[in-house]
């Protein structure tokens, strides 16, 4: 399994700001489904930081999320683990697959993978 990407995701009511003052710094609007928006710099697509109100489908918004090239494997090691799951493994309208599950610091870690 690898990592191809971290992204923290910031809770905010102010999207529309937050778009804009990330533009002073470089980063363009790469994604927006209403309830989460991602920016990304031009020059570095993996830079991204997303901002969400709040989640679609889940209880929480998570703290970060983390792409990896096999969900499934990186499910099955976490829970394995012990770790605790916070939203379960689900596949997801907007064309990924994914679960929350927290860290040891009580951080909640979306971790996903595209279909």
């Amino acid at each position: 399994m690898a990592v191809r990407r971290v992204v923290p995701n910031v809770r905010s009511e102010a999207v529309r700001e937050s778009r804009e003052f990330y533009g002073l710094l470089g980063f363009e609007e790469v994604m927006n489904h209403g309830w989460i928006m991602t920016l990304a710099s031009p020059s570095a697509p993996a830079a991204q930081v997303s901002f969400m109100a709040d989640d679609k489908t889940a209880p929480v918004v998570p703290d970060m999320s983390v792409e990896v090239d096999d969900v499934d494997a990186a499910y099955a090691l976490v829970r394995d683990g012990g770790a605790e799951i916070v939203h379960p493994l689900q596949d997801e309208e907007w064309g990924v697959r994914r679960f929350f599950v927290r860290d040891p610091n009580g951080l909640v870690i979306n971790v996903l993978g595209h279909r």
